[in-house]
């Protein structure tokens, strides 16, 4: 890594042209940089898609690098090593960084080792929203409480400098390679901060579909990285079944909550949340059996 540049931005990517036109266009947009010399790094993950189309859809605005390896981890970890900033900042292809959103996680970066910013769900039409979208809405991406009370950020919206992330190592797959970063970084004394002004628009998954293929990766990674931490399967055990039990408190955040428009939005909300906490509970189990 040469780092003769101000700040890199990586950004991973995988079969999403339209998606990553969209978030360049966002990143070519960023204001209050003071002059700082910027680059974007596009690290695709083997897309099937031309090289000739990916560049089509780039169209000069960022570097690009293919990185073979399944995964967003090996992904972002092509980027880093093709990155010539003294500072990182990481994004996903399927994001919307706001404006400001560079500026204010570089400043925040100058008071700590890792910033996290703040996750903003995006719609198509906040006043017809369906259950999953609600759903969304409501629990998705509370990155300052993931940040504040749990000690990690999503790597959609995370900072650090070029040196702390070669001290604390590359993303690991197959685990929640976050949450595991972070903790990580933690362990050596690197310390995380939110920053509200930092902010990303992540798309919210539309269909009953898109949820489960969600939380199916997710379930999965955070099973293996529990036991890389040594945790037992009576633990997982334990977690599985307080899924039903957050139920109620869940569905009266739901029926409370200002992100929702409407009773008619809020009913499809608490009736997805209820089949999503009983889908996840079996999901749970099974994994756990498979996993044997």
């Amino acid at each position: 890594m040469n780092q003769g540049r101000d700040v890199s931005v990586i950004v991973p990517h995988y079969n999403d042209l339209a998606g990553l036109d969209r978030c360049l266009a966002a990143l070519t947009k960023q204001e209050g940089l003071d002059g700082l010399d910027c680059e974007i790094v596009v690290a695709d993950n083997n897309s099937p898609v031309s090289a000739k189309e990916l560049e089509a859809a780039i169209a000069g605005r960022a570097r690009l690098v293919v990185e073979p390896e399944k995964g967003a981890g090996p992904a972002r970890n092509a980027g880093v090593r093709a990155a010539q900033g003294q500072r990182l900042a990481f994004t996903d292809s399927d994001c919307i960084p706001e404006s400001g959103w560079l500026a204010a996680g570089l400043r925040a970066l100058d008071h700590a080792d890792l910033v996290g910013g703040r996750m903003r769900v995006l719609v198509e039409d906040e006043a017809r929203l369906n259950g999953v979208e609600g759903l969304e809405k409501v629990f998705a991406f509370d990155n300052e409480t993931y940040v504040k009370q749990k000690g990690f950020t999503v790597t959609a919206n995370l900072f650090c400098s070029a040196a702390t992330f070669a001290d604390v190592g590359p993303f690991k797959t197959e685990v929640s390679e976050d949450l595991e970063w972070c903790r990580r970084a933690q362990a050596k004394g690197y310390r995380l901060i939110y920053e509200a002004d930092a902010v990303v628009g992540h798309p919210a998954r539309a269909d009953w579909d898109g949820l489960l293929a969600k939380w199916r990766r997710i379930n999965r990674e955070t099973y293996a990285f529990n036991r890389s931490q040594g945790q037992s399967d009576l633990h997982w055990l334990a977690r599985t079944w307080l899924l039903p039990l957050s139920i109620l408190p869940h569905a009266v955040k739901a029926a409370r909550s200002s992100e929702l428009p409407g009773t008619a939005t809020r009913v499809r909300t608490v009736g997805t949340l209820v089949r999503h906490r009983i889908w996840r509970f079996i999901d749970s189990h099974r994994l756990l059996v498979s996993r044997r």
